[in-house]
């Protein structure tokens, strides 16, 4: 090679590094049952409950469980032309995102009375927030910040996984300063870092539910929720008779798997 293209492509390299993405399998440690027509779009674990956003049209729901137990606490139902997503919790309201709608609903906590509805210029997918802001997900790979007052939005973080646009960004959690995401159609999450939009990691999940349980209808992986009280890490999928307590293995140590 020329030693002057040569010298191009080192200084190319170190103006634009590739970083390395740690690769993790998982362990099972623990599951629970949920309904088996819960078509999960969204999933939170706040003060002892958890919170579902359940999609499809005609029979989209936001849910609320006693964790411990998985009663069901309180439910609401939206319009059967709406199609829910994403969904988050933050200080005394419950932000649910709707796919094609342009609307994202606000309800109050408490009573999951609605409250407010803000627009959005694209498709909803995937929702957190950072404990300043709301971000959310189109499906592409864009992440969007919101302000969760007004709704207005802050600023867009294009997603990168060495060095590529990394899309169909879907279901959201923040968790330790970063951003966990569902990449759709996939038996994967990634670990997103929220300054750079670069994925630092990512989580291999196959096999996560086994072939003699998935119903007939069970679709993709999607549902990611931290438990603050104890920081355990809950995932599952839409129409998953499961949601299972996993905990991350380096991928150098293969997967094993306790049931």
């Amino acid at each position: 090679m020329n030693k002057l293209i040569l010298r191009s492509c080192l200084l190319l390299l170190l103006a634009n590094p590739v970083l390395a993405v740690e690769q993790f399998n998982y362990r099972v440690l623990e599951k629970k049952p949920q309904p088996r027509n819960s078509f999960v779009q969204g999933l939170q674990i706040i003060d002892g409950e958890l919170y579902v956003s359940t999609g499809l049209y005609g029979q989209s729901r936001l849910l609320r469980y006693r964790f411990a137990d998985g009663e069901l606490l309180d439910q609401r139902r939206l319009h059967p032309r709406l199609f829910a997503e994403g969904l988050t919790v933050f200080g005394d309201r419950v932000y649910q995102l709707t796919w094609r709608a342009g609307r994202m609903l606000v309800y109050d906590r408490q009573a999951l009375t609605p409250v407010a509805v803000f627009a959005l210029p694209g498709e909803g997918w995937g929702l957190t927030d950072n404990g300043r802001e709301l971000v959310y997900s189109d499906g592409t790979e864009h992440l969007h910040f919101l302000d969760p007052d007004s709704g207005r939005h802050l600023r867009t973080l294009a997603v990168t996984e060495r060095g590529r646009r990394l899309g169909h960004l879907n279901e959201l959690e923040w968790i330790d300063g970063k951003i966990w995401a569902n990449v759709w159609m996939t038996d994967r999450i990634v670990v997103i870092d929220p300054a750079s939009g670069e994925v630092t990691a990512s989580v291999d999940l196959s096999g996560l539910l086994p072939p003699g349980e998935r119903p007939p209808n069970a679709d993709v992986l999607n549902g990611i929720a931290r438990n603050p009280a104890d920081g355990g890490l809950w995932v599952t999928g839409k129409n998953w008779p499961w949601l299972y307590r996993i905990e991350l293995v380096p991928a150098t140590a293969g997967t094993v798997i306790s049931r």
